[in-house]
């Protein structure tokens, strides 16, 4: 793995650099007050090819490594992470088409993406089914020619504004695991609709509601995999998106350290910048130093999954470690700032509080400690 990022590499960077300081940071705060979808700064993106750039070049798309577009996810996130969230969401939500779809599958549901603004999303979490994935309730009942497909799907990302909805039913809820099915939803098909609009602690940009299904009949030809496949699909996705969740944390951290940095630059306290205190110094210095080793987990686990070696685990540590350091290096910029950090006219406020989700989304921080951990098992036992 080479560090030094080549010309064309490092123009895509500069592009999402610029897009998160010019177009999403000045419009941040705004989109968080009123929780409005941003879709005029969305459609900046894609016209830039930014908004799915893992489709691959042969279906019409930009075709990034992952390990670049964790590049661009976290330079995007400095700028506003709720904004950002709506790309990754459409990656989530495409991936299992990668995953398991036929090449007609995926030239037919993925080519439309490249050509205009649309929206996808992943839908798996349920009331009674989060970290839990496998206990659905959603049905899909096998009928001539597809599936009847009923229930509620909960907290879903772009969950308002899909044009296609990548939805995980079981079969037979005896089954378990083995009983889910994959399959891909066109955003107009009768019986499925937007449900309650979720009002959110953080990343308010990023549209959140219920999707439900009611007798929402799917051809067969829209299934992803075969029947009981589904829950591996599922697994999948969230392996290869995992790192992408992780670049978002980075951004928000780097953000975050950057702001408490330049504050204690300017503030002035005992007759000199707060930023020469020892106590502030090592708050800076401590955030530094964990949003570097965050970014850099992140990209190795990303290129790992580019160069298809082993790479779940190292995923796991990179969403968990990510996250939680930009938990911290917000809290720390918080407390930097002091009373002006705790006022929603600063933006370290904000950091703070969309940090907090990336501890608890795409499988929580502590369900990715178990995944580290039964893989350090097998590793001893190898």
């Amino acid at each position: 793995m080479d560090f030094q990022l080549d010309e064309a590499s490092s123009q895509v960077v500069a592009v999402a650099r610029r897009l998160g300081r010019e177009v999403l940071a000045p419009v941040a705060a705004e989109y968080d007050r009123s929780g409005e979808f941003p879709r005029a700064e969305l459609r900046v993106l894609f016209e830039a090819g930014l908004l799915d750039p893992e489709i691959p070049e042969g279906l019409g798309g930009v075709g990034l490594p992952r390990w670049l577009d964790a590049m661009v996810t976290e330079e995007l996130a400095w700028g506003c992470a709720g904004i950002t969230l709506a790309k990754t969401a459409n990656n989530l939500g495409l991936t299992p088409i990668l995953v398991a779809g036929t090449a007609e599958q995926q030239a037919r549901l993925l080519t439309p993406f490249t050509e205009s603004l649309r929206f996808a999303a992943f839908c798996l979490t349920e009331a009674g089914s989060g970290s839990d994935a496998a206990a659905l309730r959603t049905r899909a009942e096998p009928v001539a020619g597809g599936y009847r497909l009923n229930g509620v799907k909960r907290f879903i990302t772009n969950g308002g504004v899909a044009d296609l909805y990548s939805v995980f039913a079981t079969l037979d809820p005896a089954k378990g695991a083995k009983g889910v099915v994959a399959l891909a939803v066109p955003g107009d098909t009768p019986g499925v609709h937007p449900g309650k609009v979720e009002h959110k602690l953080g990343i308010r940009a990023s549209n959140t509601t219920e999707v439900v299904f009611e007798d929402a009949l799917i051809p067969s030809e829209f299934r992803l995999g075969a029947e009981g496949d589904g829950f591996k699909v599922a697994l999948r996705t969230l392996d290869l998106s995992r790192a992408n969740i992780a670049a978002h944390a980075v951004g928000i951290g780097r953000r975050a350290t950057d702001e408490a940095v330049r504050y204690a630059k300017e503030r002035r306290q005992f007759g000199q910048p707060i930023a020469e205190h020892e106590m502030v110094a090592a708050m800076l210095a401590d955030s530094a130093m964990e949003v570097e080793a965050a970014h850099l987990l992140t990209i190795e686990a990303a290129w790992r999954a580019d160069q298809g070696l082993d790479f779940s685990a190292h995923a796991s540590m990179a969403k968990a470690f990510a996250s939680d350091s930009a938990m911290r290096a917000a809290d720390r910029a918080v407390q930097i700032l002091g009373g002006y950090g705790y006022m929603a006219e600063y933006p370290v406020e904000k950091l703070f509080r969309d940090a907090k989700i990336y501890q608890i989304f795409e499988g929580t921080n502590q369900i990715q400690r178990l995944v580290i951990a039964r893989w350090l098992a097998r590793e001893a036992t190898a």
